[in-house]
């Protein structure tokens, strides 16, 4: 029995759309065949025309050997490098600092 997983959010799906795109403009700006892609990283032509066409079903390592084929492994660096949402949720979790209370001077001494 075939395991199937439940489809992506149509923002993922798009997102995976344009990264398969830009895949396929990259190999191509490079004059890449297909076959010679898929003998360099060792995988099916099936599975290539998957990644350049945003199939979700493919392992994200096949999506980061064809990047460091092209020699854009550099961008993998720049996935969810800034968090700025959950800098927000862990910056409101930390404990707020209270100072202590002034202590008043006592009569008899000075400022």
């Amino acid at each position: 029995m075939k395991n199937r997983a439940s489809p992506p959010y149509p923002a993922s799906q798009k997102e995976l759309t344009a990264l398969g795109a830009r895949l396929r403009d990259a190999r191509l700006r490079r004059q890449l065949s297909m076959e010679a892609v898929c003998l360099k990283v060792d995988m099916s032509r099936p599975t290539l025309y998957k990644i350049e066409n945003g199939d979700p079903s493919v392992a994200i390592g096949y999506y980061v050997e064809v990047l460091r084929l092209l020699g854009l492994l550099e961008d993998v660096s720049l996935i969810a490098k800034e968090d700025a949402p959950g800098r927000l949720l862990q910056d409101e979790s930390l404990p707020r600092r209270r100072r202590a209370p002034r202590n008043k001077p006592q009569r008899g001494e000075s400022d």
